[in-house]
């Protein structure tokens, strides 16, 4: 079976956890090359600017493939080619996964280079270029393992969410449909620790089923300048999965030598709460406007309604 992804794949959750720990990485590269000397974005064209965030991005692409390559892969590798069918694994959220990493890098890449004094259009192209080269440079490393194989539904995961930041910034110049990620730790990893993570660490990448991606909406950002709706306030509407033991299988038995059987029956989670937009606020210092530009990434915990299957929950802290 095969378990991926950026965290940051960021998922945090379709890759498997050595390549989630080298995205994370690569996407910090990203962040600490946006968050350089001035931290304002150049009006022109800087040099030196560009050259020291490609060396970053370049460097964490090329040494993150490499070491892949020569430390995951190094037991599973094969000289053939081939593909793997994953659509109707996980209840999607391993493709949700997928498409909220597309838009982080995409979005991330291209703040750096219009951080560089590269115009906004082109700094997009690049943006989404590194995005969809990268993810996709991860899966033809799976196509060539026998654990697993390139799959085209990733690859189409990663385009949409790669698009989704695009088309936004074309049409508004900012992004009023916000992607972000919470993760909290369920009761079913103790039932496959194997695949579901057996340390915390483990269980926030792999388990599912603690795992929430949302989709945030600024109303204010909609609104005319003189509206008093607050400019900070959300709306976020969330999906995950719940009681999900088995990539394939939606029932699930677990045969326990005290208690005997127990049966889990996998479904979807739709979700809908409040959020914070951190970069509606304007602090003076740019540094903080930075850090508010990555905390964005993460869902702030607040009250949730939840329709698990056919009922309706409340959960008075959800993150």
């Amino acid at each position: 079976m095969k378990q991926r992804q950026l965290a940051f794949y960021i998922s945090f959750t379709t890759f498997k956890p050595v390549k989630k720990l080298l995205l994370i990485l690569f996407c910090g590269l990203t962040f600490m090359s946006q968050a350089q000397t001035f931290f304002e974005s150049d009006s022109v064209f800087n040099p030196k600017r560009t050259a020291w965030s490609s060396g970053i991005i370049g460097a964490g692409w090329t040494g993150s493939i490499l070491t892949l390559k020569k430390v995951w892969y190094k037991e599973s590798w094969t000289n053939d080619f081939h593909t793997f069918d994953d659509s109707r694994q996980w209840l999607g959220m391993d493709k949700a996964g997928h498409f909220f990493t597309g838009h982080m890098i995409t979005k991330n890449i291209s703040s750096v280079y219009r951080w560089s004094g590269i115009e906004r259009k082109k700094s997009l192209l690049i943006g989404s270029a590194v995005g969809f080269g990268y993810l996709a440079s991860l899966e033809l490393l799976d196509g060539y393992s026998d654990e697993w194989g390139f799959s085209w539904a990733d690859v189409g995961a990663n385009a949409l969410g790669v698009a989704w930041y695009a088309w936004q910034d074309l049409l508004w110049e900012e992004q009023r449909f916000k992607l972000k990620f919470s993760a909290h730790l369920s009761p079913f990893a103790q039932y496959r620790p194997n695949v579901l993570g057996n340390s915390f660490f483990e269980r926030l990448l792999k388990d599912y089923n603690g795992q929430t991606y949302w989709v945030s909406i600024t109303p204010s950002q909609f609104l005319n300048a003189s509206s008093t709706f607050p400019k900070w306030l959300s709306f976020s509407f969330g999906y995950s999965i719940d009681e999900k033991l088995h990539g394939d299988l939606n029932v699930y038995n677990y045969v326990d030598t005290q208690s005997g059987v127990k049966t889990f029956h996998a479904k979807s989670q739709y979700l809908f709460s409040l959020d914070i937009d951190f970069e509606q606020f304007n602090p003076k210092r740019k540094w903080i406007s930075t850090l508010f530009k990555v905390i964005n990434h993460v869902k702030v915990p607040f009250p949730a309604l939840i329709f698990n299957g056919n009922k309706l929950e409340v959960s008075p802290l959800y993150f």
